[in-house]
């Protein structure tokens, strides 16, 4: 089979991917990965075919509103303008982004498409190509729980109401589609009851573990949660000697990393991270990557290894704990291996994922990355470093994830026709 695998977002969004991409070109089938442009080497460096969505949307994220907005500050006058603004700029990208996705698809006629929830063309598509059109979602609460409201409000307000946040999410996707029908290069016609139906029948992949979210017994079975998957990261990687011999200096480590989330003053937020750890003596390996933290000029060489890249498949079997965003990914993977975790949200699903993480006792409930000081994220750091029962729990969750069996599953639901 022909299977593009589409998704817009920041690098988190393209991880999931990438993984089925790794399990489906295994099995044979050809696989072509329709990203932003700024990640045309993840997915080359795997042996991927990759097709570019351009790269106006990171930009827009890397932006100085984008920053704002992204970076967790206060909700203020300040965040309320940058959002407008963001969305201003985001509609033409949209509709640039559409026009891209239309013109791959229709020219490769896929026999499959495996998308995320941020593009829209595979759900025209899909009205015509039913059963081929699949939605993978790493994040949980995109599909009614009872007890708990749709990702976008994070709260639970009970059955009723939960549900109607639920619906009130997909009011504004069907209408986002509608919108869209005519940016395309062959506008189509298409009600909203039958993209309404389209979304009711879709076919959708939680790649979540279910030793971190249950699959309700109530759900459709169109509705699946097949765990998570990594593709192998560190193929084009190995570690430096300095880093190796900060390991094995240090038994008791932690990582901190923010991923690909930004924020506007990541300098205050490494110093605040530095003076916490170094007055409690806690060896740390810092991943500055998109730059969310940041390498000062002075710090103390002893107590901290700073890295502008690590793969955390690589890092994460030989951490005691993890300071992380709590993307998907990294809260899967650190748990996978057996670290505790210390959440700092900064975006919608992370803070989700701090309150799975705590409430299964993998670790401290984190802060906000906007509300973050001294004061308040020392007590948390400790309770993470020094409480055993997060590591024992992470262990146990880990080994659970570890022993998931789901590769198979994947393949064989992508590549089935399922009457509907």
């Amino acid at each position: 089979m022909k299977i593009i695998l589409t998704s817009i977002g920041t690098r988190g969004d393209m991880e999931p991917f990438l993984a089925i991409a790794e399990i489906l070109q295994e099995r044979g089938h050809k696989v072509i990965c329709l990203f932003p442009e700024q990640f045309r080497s993840l997915a080359e460096d795997s042996g991927f075919e990759f097709a570019s969505l351009g790269t106006e949307f990171i930009e827009m994220l890397n932006s100085p509103v984008g920053v704002t907005v992204m970076g967790g500050g206060r909700f203020g006058f300040k965040k309320i303008r940058a959002l407008l603004k963001l969305a201003s700029m985001q509609k033409e990208i949209n509709k640039a982004m559409i026009l891209k996705q239309e013109s791959v698809i229709e020219k490769e006629n896929p026999d499959r498409i495996v998308h995320n929830g941020k593009t829209m063309y595979p759900v025209i598509w899909g009205t015509e190509n039913k059963e081929k059109r699949f939605l993978v979602s790493p994040v949980p609460y995109l599909h009614y729980v009872k007890d708990h409201s749709h990702l976008a409000f994070n709260r639970n307000f009970g059955p009723f109401l939960n549900k109607l946040t639920y619906d009130l999410a997909n009011f504004g996707l069907i209408k986002t589609i509608s919108g869209s029908l005519k940016s395309l290069a062959k506008p189509k016609q298409l009600s909203t009851r039958e993209i309404k139906k389209a979304l009711f029948e879709e076919q959708v992949i939680y790649t979540v573990s279910p030793s971190l979210f249950q699959r309700p017994d109530y759900w459709s079975e169109k509705l699946r949660v097949l765990g998570y998957h990594e593709r192998k990261k560190t193929l084009h990687w190995s570690p430096s000697k300095e880093l190796e011999t900060f390991l094995s200096n240090h038994p008791k480590v932690i990582l901190a990393t923010f991923g690909s989330m930004i924020n506007t003053d990541p300098l205050k937020k490494t110093e605040i991270l530095l003076d916490i750890l170094e007055r409690n003596k806690i060896p740390a390996i810092i991943n500055t990557a998109s730059g969310g933290l940041v390498q000062p000029e002075n710090y103390n060489k002893e107590l901290f290894h700073f890295a502008d890249r690590i793969p955390y498949d690589w890092i994460c079997p030989k951490l005691f704990a993890m300071i992380h965003h709590g993307g998907s990914g990294t809260t899967h993977t650190a748990i996978k291996y057996g670290c505790a975790s210390l959440i700092i949200p900064h975006i919608i699903d992370q803070f989700v994922w701090n309150k799975i993480i705590h409430k299964k006792g993998l670790g401290p409930l984190g802060v906000n990355i906007s509300k973050i000081s001294f004061g308040n994220l020392e007590p948390l750091i400790i309770d993470l470093y020094t409480n055993k029962k997060y590591k024992l729990n992470a262990e146990a969750t880990g080994l659970e994830i570890k022993n998931e069996a789901y590769r198979d599953e994947i393949c064989k639901t992508i590549e089935a026709s399922i009457k509907l």
